[in-house]
């Protein structure tokens, strides 16, 4: 049980380095052990303070190791993620419009996110949306063919 609870240090150690947490007396350790009354348990304190900074690290009777954070900070992270998501997806839609050379992106952008509403899914192919609508409004798209000029044709001609 020892080399458990080494490994379960270890990761403390790891995790508080990227929390920026890493000083040894930062750090709050608390053990959940079993008490004589079944629905409860014993929480006690193996390392740091009750004050302590957050997160407090748990090890549980099986020792695994659980992090304490307040419920502010949890809201955050959550907010955070959610940010994080709408910036990969609106990043991708956007790789995606761009790939299709659009003749007016927010024109494009627009149809695309009508499209996404009406679908209501998580799992969007991007490229195969944007091809849908290439192909239903063309008109929103260059198309190279039409810039393609048949051999022997001057384009100085063309503004003469």
């Amino acid at each position: 049980m020892a080399k458990k609870s080494s490994k379960s240090l270890a990761m403390i150690e790891k995790i508080a380095k990227g929390l920026d947490v890493s000083k040894q007396k930062e750090q709050t350790l608390l053990e959940i052990s079993s008490s004589e009354q079944e629905d409860a348990k014993i929480l006690t304190l193996k390392r740091g303070s009750w004050s302590g900074k957050e997160p407090w690290f748990v090890l549980d009777e099986k020792q695994k190791l659980h992090a304490l954070i307040p419920i502010e900070a949890l809201s955050k992270v959550m907010e955070n993620l959610k940010q994080m998501e709408e910036e990969a997806f609106s990043m991708k839609l956007e790789k995606s419009i761009l790939q299709q050379l659009p003749i007016d992106f927010q024109d494009v952008w627009t149809v695309a996110m009508e499209e996404v509403q009406k679908r209501k899914s998580k799992d969007i192919d991007f490229e195969k949306l944007v091809r849908k609508i290439k192909k239903d409004h063309p008109n929103l798209f260059l198309d190279l063919r039409d810039l393609y000029l048949p051999e022997g044709v001057n384009i100085m001609q063309q503004f003469e």
